[in-house]
């Protein structure tokens, strides 16, 4: 095979792992706010349970200082009911402290309503900062990888340009020339096989002359039909070879 053709074939596979690498390069980052996008979302959720257990304690906490509040009416009520000089006085005492203590067992019934609630709330929160602490330490593990991988894709990136710069100037400018074109043309696909007489690439059958001049290896051909740069590599029939041999023997 030709010398040009042999680096240009070393040359298509660095092509291709290079896009490879800077493919995986590029997603990582994706990857990672992905990753931060999943921890956002178990953030929010805690927050929307501390939030409900915050509120469920604040208002326990407002519905025990109005019932303060109220037993203080009360007791201020009855210091007044004892100076009560008539007996509707004495009543309408009687009726606003009623009043007063219904007001009081309510709030009292809407404080146990509220305790029962913050149970599971407290549960929830408990458990929804256990499973964020997790995903928290999970996500860094992740993140961790993603840019460790990141930095050995970045130098086997880094070496792969070298290589590629190497054999790059190792070619004759001219087919380097058409092997760059033909690249960008067929998306890091410049080169095809023809060794069963038709264009891996393109499926197209090759001209018999053009097969022959091809099999004879001493010049760069190109696929009339896709342009690609051809190669020929007979298939090795290793049960030939080895019949061929005990023949000989």
């Amino acid at each position: 095979m030709l010398q040009d053709l042999a680096l240009a074939l070393r040359l298509q596979a660095l092509d291709r792992k290079i896009v490879s690498l800077e493919t995986e390069i590029a997603t990582l980052p994706k990857h990672i706010a992905e990753i931060e996008k999943r921890l956002e979302s178990h953030t929010r959720r805690l927050e929307i349970d501390r939030a409900a257990l915050t509120a469920n304690q604040r208002d326990r906490k407002k519905l025990e200082g109005d019932i303060q509040v109220h037993e203080q009416k009360v007791s201020k009520l009855k210091d007044q009911m004892l100076g009560a000089k008539t007996n509707e006085q004495y009543k309408a005492f009687q009726h606003e402290i009623a009043y007063i203590e219904a007001e009081i067992r309510k709030a009292e019934d809407k404080i146990l309503d509220l305790m029962e609630q913050s149970e599971p709330l407290d549960k929830n929160v408990k458990l929804a900062e256990g499973e964020l602490k997790k995903e928290q330490q999970d996500v860094e593990a992740e993140k961790k990888r993603a840019r460790e991988r990141t930095a050995i894709d970045q130098k086997e990136l880094a070496e792969e340009h070298r290589e590629r710069k190497n054999i790059a100037e190792a070619l004759n400018p001219r087919f380097y020339s058409e092997y760059e074109r033909i690249r960008k043309k067929t998306r890091n696909s410049p080169i095809a096989d023809a060794t069963e007489g038709r264009c891996s690439a393109c499926q197209i059958a090759l001209r018999p002359q053009f097969f022959q001049d091809l099999r004879r290896g001493d010049v760069i051909m190109f696929c009339e039909s896709c342009g690609r740069i051809l190669t020929y590599n007979p298939v090795i029939d290793v049960a030939s070879d080895v019949a061929a041999t005990q023949q000989t023997a």
